[in-house]
């Protein structure tokens, strides 16, 4: 689905989609954005920011309340802080106008291409179900995340970065190795995009970055897990 209110664009980003073999829905505002998504259950929409009606945040927030839906958000302004905030709603990725649509092509082939880690795809009968680190519990077949019993709503971004991690706990990953295991090798962009991801797990996971109890940075290397039982 292509959430934009540029026509002229979104007919060219429709039109390069469809070429690569996408049905498209095109849809101008924010509003008609949530109510298409719930009738039409796409598998990724491309966002933008400045939207009438409902600004692209919104509508990326009210999103990940019923749909699990690839998010590449689009926006103009290019500073830090709308980058930060699209994505602790829930985006997985940003581009940034203006931007090539073989870019944005190559960006949602690489994301419906995510591998899964080992586990989820060869069961092994013996391997116990599980990973847990203190109160932190994972589920990677089920893709589901406990704190104390509690279940965590995570993104399909941030779980397969969870997953990532607690899969080597002793193996400390570069964002590079992230990027690749997470988002695939074809992937283009800023690696800063990890960091994004890894602070707004934090937060859901109720984490502290200074000490990290699940997720801890290893400074100048990357991330591993922590707090193992």
């Amino acid at each position: 689905m292509v959430v934009e209110d540029e026509r002229p664009l979104a007919t060219v980003m429709a039109t390069y989609l469809e070429r690569g073999g996408f049905d498209v829905t095109i849809v101008y505002d924010g509003i008609d954005a949530v109510e298409s998504a719930r009738r039409v259950d796409p598998d990724v929409v491309v966002l933008d920011l400045g939207l009438p009606r409902l600004d692209g945040i919104e509508v990326c927030r009210r999103l990940r309340t019923f749909s699990d839906a690839y998010v590449v958000m689009l926006t103009a302004r290019a500073d830090e802080v709308d980058t930060l905030v699209g994505l602790s709603v829930g985006a997985d990725d940003y581009i940034t106008k203006p931007f090539s649509p073989r870019e944005l092509i190559a960006r949602i082939q690489a994301m419906l291409r995510r591998p899964r880690t080992s586990s989820e795809l060869t069961a092994v009968p013996t391997a116990p179900r599980h990973r847990v680190f203190g109160p932190l519990t994972i589920d990677p077949a089920g893709r589901e995340v406990w704190v104390d019993d509690v279940p965590i709503a995570l993104t399909r971004t941030e779980f397969d970065v969870l997953a990532t991690l607690s899969e080597r706990p002793n193996v400390v990953f570069s964002r590079a190795q992230l990027i690749s295991a997470v988002w695939g090798p074809s992937w283009i962009g800023d690696e800063h995009l990890v960091d994004v991801h890894i602070g707004h797990l934090r937060r859901k996971l109720g984490d502290d970055a200074t000490r990290g109890v699940y997720v801890r940075t290893v400074r100048g290397v990357g991330y591993r897990m922590g707090a193992g039982q």
